[in-house]
């Protein structure tokens, strides 16, 4: 059962996916740290994006990109990258969403 984390991450620098970052999406990293650990992915298992109205006009706005990998270590993660930061003095965009241990 995976367990919600919700907690930024670190992508490595030069480690993003260039090939999505020239279609204008953000690249995942290849490697990232999380509570002081260097993560590689292994495996992408899905990627999806969410979407939500936004102020009063009712259009959509893409939000989130989404990515449900694995690990070197034998971690399932979902981690997501937020297109827009909600509050401007946080830039932190990378997070871990979820959680499951093998």
């Amino acid at each position: 059962m995976p367990q919600f984390i919700s907690e930024p991450i670190t992508p490595a620098p030069g480690s993003f996916d260039a090939a999505a970052m020239a279609r204008g999406e953000p690249g995942l990293p290849s490697r990232f740290t999380w509570r002081n650990l260097e993560h590689h992915v292994t495996d992408v298992l899905q990627t999806w994006t969410t979407s939500s109205p936004e102020g009063g006009s009712g259009e959509m706005y893409l939000r989130r990109h989404w990515w449900l990998l694995r690990t070197d270590r034998g971690q399932t993660m979902k981690i997501y990258c937020e297109r827009h930061p909600r509050h401007p003095q946080n830039k932190q965009r990378w997070f871990v969403y979820t959680l499951e241990e093998e």
